[in-house]
């Protein structure tokens, strides 16, 4: 009898962690008159966060879940002091150094503010969280953030923009020389990664997508961010071909599209996206599509059409029984429609570490008013 006591009490407690943004927070759910998502009612009420900065790694939700293994007393904490970059001989004080060259947990932050210029792609290794906050920092250059084989990341608080693509090169990975071929601008590309959350960036004008998640990538929280001026958005699932992603899961919350965004809001293929509580200001072709049967739950959304194209999705190759693209709570202005295909209602069906409250709609601009990265400065809250 006292084993099943000692179960019930594991269990009831490692609920009430799950949800406690929602619960011991609940008091603590405005910053100067704003109200908070889930996410951010976690951290941002705390005008100390500077001297406990893990904390941030379990306020995450969606499929990436609590960020646990990116806490702890061996983490080693780094501070990027120089903005330069080598690519094949990372400098210590660079941002490529703390990111690709330490083993083991990292947590990285900036001395100050700066503008990051890099040479070649910068790969992110395991283990590894980039945290922005209380700092402007710019990073740009040629194909941006790549996260290749890698697990636990966290990318927060940073302002990305203008990435280039690339002929074949090579980079100093975290176990020496990487061969990489021709990449394209992406701010930020995912390639068989795992359990990875992009919060608070601001992502913007890179020559070909904002975000990739490709190559059996899954686990993937991409929240709070501000994605604007641009043609193709995010993308989920490497091509049509590539049947490892039927395993992808991601979930999309508390960002804000727009404004000119053309595209991939996102396009998925094969696999599942749960895309919720996002704020959509108009956009050109279509902001929800993809092909080869993937599943989309669009959860009380605001969408806010153009003058033109009203129709919210799009689908290649629709004829198939098995799309499930399904619209739940979410409110359409300006004319905006949405197309349902297939049946089930395509569910998150989320563990307890992943789970939250989904806000009504009508809260949507509320919630995603701080999407991208933070202003914070050392004398108050973010």
């Amino acid at each position: 009898m006292a084993s099943q006591y000692c179960f019930v009490l594991v269990n009831v407690i490692i609920l009430l962690c799950s949800l406690g943004p929602n619960l011991s927070l609940a008091k603590e759910t405005k910053v100067h008159g704003l109200k908070m998502n889930a996410i951010d009612g976690c951290w941002r009420w705390n005008p100390n966060w500077r001297s406990n900065r893990q904390q941030l790694a379990m306020c995450s939700v969606g499929f990436a879940g609590k960020m646990s293994n990116n806490i702890g007393k061996d983490v080693i904490n780094y501070e990027v002091t120089d903005p330069s970059d080598n690519a094949l001989n990372p400098q210590p004080g660079t941002l490529r150094y703390g990111a690709t060259m330490i083993k083991g947990k990292k947590w990285i932050t900036f001395q100050r503010d700066m503008k990051i210029k890099l040479e070649k792609p910068l790969l992110v290794s395991s283990f590894t969280a980039i945290d922005g906050r209380g700092a402007n920092v710019h990073i740009q250059g040629n194909a941006c953030l790549r996260v290749f084989k890698a697990t636990n990341v966290i990318i927060h608080g940073l302002r990305i923009h203008h990435c280039k693509s690339q002929p074949p090169t090579t980079v100093m990975g975290p176990n020496g020389i990487v061969s990489l071929g021709a990449v394209d601008g992406d701010a930020i590309r995912l390639v068989t990664a795992s359990k990875v959350w992009i919060d608070h960036n601001t992502l913007y004008e890179c020559e070909d997508g904002l975000l990739d998640v490709t190559r059996g990538s899954t686990d993937v929280t991409v929240s709070n961010n501000w994605f604007r001026n641009q043609d193709k958005v995010m993308l989920l699932g490497h091509d049509d071909g590539f049947l490892r992603d039927k395993n992808m899961k991601v979930t999309v919350v508390y960002n804000h599209f727009g404004p000119l965004c053309n595209q991939r809001m996102p396009r998925i293929r094969h696999g599942y996206a749960h895309v919720v509580n996002n704020l959509y200001r108009e956009w050109t072709q279509y902001a929800i599509g993809g092909s080869m049967n993937p599943s989309v739950k669009s959860e009380a959304n605001l969408f806010i059409a153009p003058k033109q194209n009203k129709e919210i999705t799009w689908r290649q190759d629709s004829v198939n029984n098995s799309w499930k693209f399904y619209s739940k709570g979410d409110i359409f202005e300006n004319g905006a429609s949405f197309i349902q295909t297939g049946q089930g209602g395509a569910q998150p069906h989320y563990n307890m570490e992943q789970n939250f409250r989904v806000a009504d709609a009508k809260s949507v601009r509320s919630l995603t008013r701080s999407s991208g990265a933070l202003t914070c400065t050392k004398q108050s809250r973010c």
